[in-house]
């Protein structure tokens, strides 16, 4: 028995630490900017709503293109600034 409740514990100890988290403080517009992902890729999602998403969530993914090559850019907003990574199709 003790097993089993100890077992459920850390499930939902693992669940929770899997969940995204809002940023301790709001992006700015200006921060998404210069991570260079508007130059570089093409973007259907607006920057504002890009910066709704990750300061209500704390992360994002974005269907982009880079030079016709669809990829993903995740973009989490942690407490030392931006991390963006980019992830082909």
């Amino acid at each position: 028995m003790k097993k089993r409740i100890i077992g459920i514990l850390c499930l939902a100890a693992v669940a929770c630490a899997g969940c995204s988290l809002p940023p301790e403080r709001p992006v700015t517009k200006d921060e998404l900017y210069n991570t260079g992902i508007y130059n570089f890729y093409t973007i259907k999602e607006s920057p504002e709503s890009v910066l709704a998403a990750l300061n209500r969530e704390g992360e994002v993914v974005l269907d982009a293109k880079y030079r016709d090559r669809p990829v993903y850019i995740k973009i989490l907003a942690v407490s030392t600034g931006l991390q963006v990574h980019v992830i082909e199709k």
